[in-house]
């Protein structure tokens, strides 16, 4: 009897969905369906293909695009072969492609298109480890003649050849991988140095997937939006693990740009959303209610707290009443229902947001709107998911308890630490590290969190990244980001302090918000830089920094403050790949602007 491995779980899901939909992919405004059995067609001839290649077990293949159902068979079809399947940000710089594929040594990369070809093309002769770059849409390519180039269709083609005369062999393939074996690298985001590959074996994918369903028991009913990049473990996990336990339906948006309008013909069921997604939702929301009619406004402003008010009754166990319930009924169906309906959010049962910290405040914006969101925990190193609610069992300003499976406990000094089958073998190529990392048999997660008295845990902050003033305070500086980023003029925040006297922050605007409020003012801008120059465009951020104060202790409170003049950017070593902000990098760019905060 087979191991049980991602490529026997897919296996198995074919034989019992067979010309069932998988997968559905959006072209040129034409939804198409792919059935399991096409899905394993595709897989199947691709992972011959890369056989035919000279594909051995234990060799990396990198896969550098946009989310598409080719990523999906390439990812697949190289487990099934049993090679390891490295994915790559689409929005890293060649440089950053350079550090993956060359520490990674990938044998093999697929790209999505020219766009990333290119990239590739400016590196290959210092990637000595590199032999084939395999492109899906060869559109733009037809002229080049590097010999690295090949089509995904043509190693298809070839794969397909070999299937007619060996029909065994791609079946015997997937029976001889092994529960042990490592099937994907997952490089981490970088905050605090160089990415690390951690390596995930298909014993840590399919014990994270057992706990996972005790929690949230996902049905071939459902239906996913792919929308988070497919290379971060949290996606990977949401669109093609769980799929391969459930049988659920994955949908692909024709790009990020109709993926608004895409959500909506979608209807996902479950959605697996990041914080900045759901800050951006928010605060597009506040900006068009605020030039909304005045009777829709009015009944925004009137039935929002209401259904705060309602949520936290239900989340605290206590009875809506007809008081609250019959007026409640009204706004959902007079506000919150279209509202859901347009930001195609309406059939979504469960919504869970994770990677960072989300904001309370916005929290409790979705909760009163009827959209339960659910902050969930974990890293790439435990394979995606430590701790995220069960049911209705959700306590704002906490990650849930953790799954079950896991032994847990806090450290002397507030750091997580964690043991169970889920935990990675380690990072590729750096033992220093992983010994770092894994100690004793529990992995160091390097974030300080503490239990609350239901056991839900609360996350404080990353140990890395907690500030300790002049006066001894510890702060979290992330808690002081989010109030600050509730706003919907401020985008980015950064909390300065470490070993200073006060609290003081550098903030981004956001240049949507803040430019259609200055036009509204009559206000003249011209850029970026114009428009954070601004004496009032300064007025209006102090006030929403006043507000923040507020709600904060007076050792928390900002004192001081400055708008940056640019938009913080990936390619400046800004931003990681996941949009987390880079604070040494920050700290050390602009340290002479942060000094005089201090004089």
């Amino acid at each position: 009897m087979p191991e049980l491995t991602l490529p026997v779980l897919f296996r198995d899901r074919v034989k019992e969905f067979g010309e069932e939909v998988a997968l559905r992919e959006k072209k040129k405004g034409l939804w198409r369906r792919i059935s399991w059995n096409e899905y394993d067609t595709h897989v199947r001839n691709f992972c011959l293909g890369l056989k035919s290649l000279g594909l051995q077990k234990g060799d990396r293949v990198s896969i550098l695009g946009e989310n598409c159902p080719e990523w999906l068979y390439a990812d697949l079809a190289n487990q099934c072969a049993g090679g390891i399947s490295v994915g790559v940000y689409p929005t890293n710089s060649y440089p950053q492609v350079k550090y993956i594929l060359d520490h990674s040594q990938s044998k093999f990369v697929i790209v999505k298109d020219q766009e990333q070809a290119d990239k590739v093309l400016v590196i290959k002769d210092q990637l000595p480890m590199l032999e084939k770059m395999i492109v899906i849409d060869m559109k733009g390519l037809r002229k080049y003649d590097d010999p690295i180039i090949k089509g995904f269709q043509e190693v298809e083609e070839i794969g397909k050849r070999i299937h007619e005369k060996t029909p065994s062999f791609f079946q015997k393939m997937i029976e001889d991988t092994k529960s042990e074996d490592v099937a994907i690298i997952v490089y981490t985001s970088g905050t605090t140095g160089p990415p690390k590959g951690a390596m995930l074996s298909h014993q840590n994918i399919t014990s994270v997937l057992d706990s996972f369903f005790q929690v949230l028991p996902v049905s071939r009913a459902d239906s996913l939006v792919s929308v988070l990049p497919l290379c971060h473990v949290a996606e990977r996990l949401f669109s093609l693990f769980i799929p391969m336990k459930s049988g659920c339906t994955i949908n692909f948006a024709e790009s990020i740009d109709t993926l608004q309008a895409d959500m909506t013909e979608i209807s996902p069921t479950i959605f697996l959303t990041v914080p900045r997604i759901l800050e951006k939702i928010h605060s597009t929301v506040t900006i068009k209610m605020q030039d909304a009619h005045p009777i829709k406004r009015w009944a925004y402003d009137q039935f929002l707290p209401l259904g705060q008010k309602v949520a936290e009754r239900k989340l605290s166990k206590q009875g809506v009443g007809l008081l609250l319930g019959l007026p409640y009924f009204v706004g959902y169906f007079l506000v919150f229902r279209p509202l859901r309906n347009r930001l195609g959010l309406l059939q979504v049962r469960e919504c869970v947001s994770g990677a960072a910290p989300l904001s309370k405040d916005i929290m409790k914006f979705f909760h009163g709107i009827g959209l339960m969101v659910k902050e969930a925990y974990g890293l790439t190193e435990c394979t995606g998911v430590f701790s995220m609610p069960s049911g209705n069992d959700i306590e704002i300003g906490t990650v849930g308890k953790p799954l079950p499976g896991w032994e847990y406990e806090i450290a002397e000094d507030g750091e997580i630490l964690m043991k169970g089958p889920a935990v990675f073998a380690g990072y590729f190529r750096d033992e220093g590290a992983t010994q770092q990392a894994k100690r004793g048999g529990w992995l160091y997660t390097g974030d300080i969190g503490e239990f609350d008295e239901r056991g839900h845990l609360k996350i404080t902050d990353r140990k890395k990244e907690i500030l300790i003033t002049a006066s001894g305070k510890n702060i979290a500086p992330s808690e002081i980001e989010n109030r600050l980023k509730f706003s919907p003029f401020i985008k980015e925040a950064i909390i300065i302090g470490d070993r200073r006297p006060y609290l003081t922050a550098l903030i981004q605007i956001d240049f949507d918000n803040v430019a259609d409020w200055a036009q509204r003012k009559s206000i003249p801008f011209t850029t970026f830089k114009s428009l954070s120059r601004d004496p009032e465009v300064y007025k209006l951020i102090q006030e929403e920094v006043d507000k923040a104060n507020k709600e904060l202790s007076r050792i928390e409170g900002i004192k001081k403050f400055l708008l940056l003049e640019k938009e913080l950017d990936r390619d400046d070593d800004e931003l990681t790949a996941t949009m987390k902000v880079r604070r040494e990098m920050i700290e050390k760019k602009y340290g002479e602007l942060i000094e005089t905060l201090y004089r």
